[in-house]
């Protein structure tokens, strides 16, 4: 199912306020193998119509208040890069901030390996945001939409 179908059928109509909508990836570490990585994030762009695997936002759903991070499977097999982690981290810490529950739907490959490390430590940053939300109580879901693996999950 696309991100944006699963977003409007959680959320009440009209009330999804999407942010960070131009955030994309940069090829921090000028990665090419077959194709460049830059290369790669254009198809993925053109094909998916997003700027990367990952729509966050808050809005309504049934009147109350969440804070929503979806991943885009049609972008690169929903990888989680540097935006995509920082989207999710996002989200988190707008949901700590306001006291409200956060919802992140996963459908992803896991870690988008041309961005190396930099992939990685987004699984670092994005547990940090939710251990404080944990921390202070705050309910978070997390709805594993197929396929979703690696530690994305």
């Amino acid at each position: 199912m696309p991100a944006r179908e699963r977003i409007a059928l959680l959320m009440d109509e009209g009330s999804f306020e999407e942010k960070d909508a131009q955030m994309g990836p940069g090829d921090p570490l000028g990665f090419k193998d077959q194709t460049a990585y830059v290369d790669r994030l254009k198809t993925a762009q053109k094909k998916s119509g997003e700027p990367d695997a990952a729509i966050w936002g808050h809005g309504l759903c049934e009147g109350k208040p969440l804070s929503l991070a979806v991943f885009n499977f049609d972008f690169m097999a929903g990888s989680m890069g540097s935006v995509v982690g920082e989207k999710v981290t996002r989200c988190f810490e707008y949901a700590h901030a306001k006291k409200m529950p956060a919802i992140v739907i996963s459908a992803s490959g896991g870690a988008r390996m041309q961005e190396g490390i930099f992939s990685l430590m987004q699984m670092v940053k994005t547990c940090a945001a939710l251990q404080k939300m944990k921390r202070d109580g705050i309910p978070y879901i997390s709805l594993m939409a197929h396929p979703t693996t690696g530690g994305v999950a």
